[in-house]
């Protein structure tokens, strides 16, 4: 049998685009494989789809393989989607990870689109991900809302300014209910013009706590035709998550598969404190807030849950009906990990800020670990439950005699939904706190937990 002759084709060069985008221009500049390649900028055109098509089927024509690139904008992912329809690699860069010299003075479009050719071309961009056309309109839709809430935030401060300014000040207990609002139907200012402002607030009060109301509406009634519904239930399985906090937590990061490890998430919602260390000298600061705000926000307002006792309330259980036990389990965990977490740094005198923050960036963890669970079941390693009884019954050094039961309390968990490890049991499999040895455990180390996400690990 004869072989097959070697393929003796030349690769196809490769060009590296550069696109520097704005509402009514786009300016282009290209570079040519190669550490010596040639970087030109053949100009601007107008920002139009037909127009872009054709300056890259000019390309094409000459033999060059494309790879383009633009910054993430106000001009949104329209750019990047065309072309990928049309078999081109295009990437959308973070803007704020763009390297930048520190003695460049000159700024300008064409100036920016050889940078970002010569980057591309050298492998120094960060891409964002371009999320599905469905996951951005209910994103949209969930910001929306967000937008209205503040706005009618904005509104109630300031009709509640006026009165202050004019020396009325409402002395009931709660605010913005029915008798706050005949409190301030019942006023009666001395003159015309305060009068015309104060109804105009009022309506202005109305008219934006209706339209929250229907944006709401909408959120939860689109949210169930969603590809992601599934994993929205999933999430909605931990304290303090909803269908709107839920939905806008997945819409806005979409799959978090992308995320190999917790701690990257964290690191994309900039959760993770600033460093800026040299030598022996660590100095730690506030968190990067390098990420998505909306997400960090949301994490913050649900973290506040995870300060209360750990409790399985009516409407976590009926949320929580036709689940995973895996996942009840994780969602279990999260209250007992993080209640403990909060109140012990409450105790070391921190912050309420700081301690809200701490375990927020925790709760990402959790929250990767339920998604990936979803996703794939069985994807993330159960605990096995050891009393810290049986640790101080065994001497030091001596495991303890097979088949006796420790004395003191008993040993389940607590948890409704956590099964206790069985007597004469076989050891238990390798975790990640390291692999099992065949000596007596240490009383310590029934006090070494490890998050259920993968995430960080403590030392009580």
């Amino acid at each position: 049998m004869q072989n097959a002759p070697a393929d003796k084709r030349t690769p196809i060069p490769l060009l590296f685009v550069g696109l520097d985008v704005h509402k009514d221009t786009i300016s282009e500049a290209v570079a040519e494989d190669g550490r010596d390649g040639e970087v030109r900028s053949p100009g601007t055109f107008s920002h139009d789809l037909g127009v872009l098509e054709k300056r890259m089927r000019q390309h094409q024509r000459q033999g060059y393989e494309l790879r383009v690139c633009y910054e993430a904008g106000p001009c949104g992912f329209g750019i990047a989607r065309r072309l990928r329809q049309l078999g081109i690699d295009c990437q959308v860069i973070a803007p704020s990870l763009i390297p930048k010299k520190s003695g460049d003075r000159q700024k300008n479009d064409k100036r920016d689109a050889v940078k970002l050719a010569r980057c591309h071309r050298a492998g120094e961009l960060t891409p964002v991900q371009v999320p599905e056309p469905t996951d951005e309109a209910l994103r949209d839709l969930c910001r929306a809302r967000t937008d209205a809430v503040n706005d009618l935030r904005r509104t109630r401060q300031q009709l509640k300014a006026l009165l202050l300014r004019l020396g009325y000040r409402y002395h009931g207990n709660t605010s913005w209910n029915d008798a706050h609002e005949r409190y301030l139907r019942e006023l009666v200012l001395p003159h015309a013009a305060h009068k015309q402002v104060l109804e105009e607030y009022i309506q202005a009060v109305a008219t934006t706590g209706e339209r929250v109301a229907r944006i709401t509406a909408q959120i939860a009634e689109i949210a169930t035709q969603w590809r992601l519904w599934p994993a929205v239930q999933a999430i909605m399985c931990l304290r303090g998550f909803q269908v709107l906090s839920a939905t806008l937590f997945l819409s806005e990061l979409g799959d978090l598969t992308r995320f190999a490890h917790p701690g990257k998430l964290m690191a994309y919602l900039g959760l993770l404190p600033s460093e800026h260390s040299s030598g022996e000298t660590i100095s730690k600061g506030a968190i990067t807030k390098c990420g998505n705000a909306h997400v960090r926000w949301i994490l913050t307002e649900a973290a506040q849950h995870y300060f209360l006792p750990p409790k399985i309330s009516q409407e976590l259980s009926r949320r929580q009906q036709a689940h995973p036990r895996r996942i009840k389990e994780i969602s279990w965990q999260a209250q007992n990990r993080l209640s403990r977490r909060g109140r012990a740094l409450l105790a070391r005198g921190k912050s309420k800020q700081k301690a809200v923050t701490a375990v927020a960036r925790e709760l990402a963890g959790f929250l990767w670990a339920v998604y990936h669970e979803w996703k794939t079941p069985g994807s993330t390693q159960a605990r096995t439950l050891q009393p810290a009884s049986a640790a101080k019954a065994a001497p030091l050094n001596q495991a303890a005699a097979p088949g006796r039961q420790p004395e003191g309390k008993s040993s389940h968990s607590k948890c409704p939904h956590w099964d206790a490890t069985p007597r004469h049991s076989p050891p238990a499999p390798q975790t990640a706190l390291g692999s099992l040895k065949k000596r007596a455990p240490l009383p310590r180390a029934t006090s070494k937990e490890s998050v259920g996400s993968g995430g960080t690990k403590t030392r009580r």
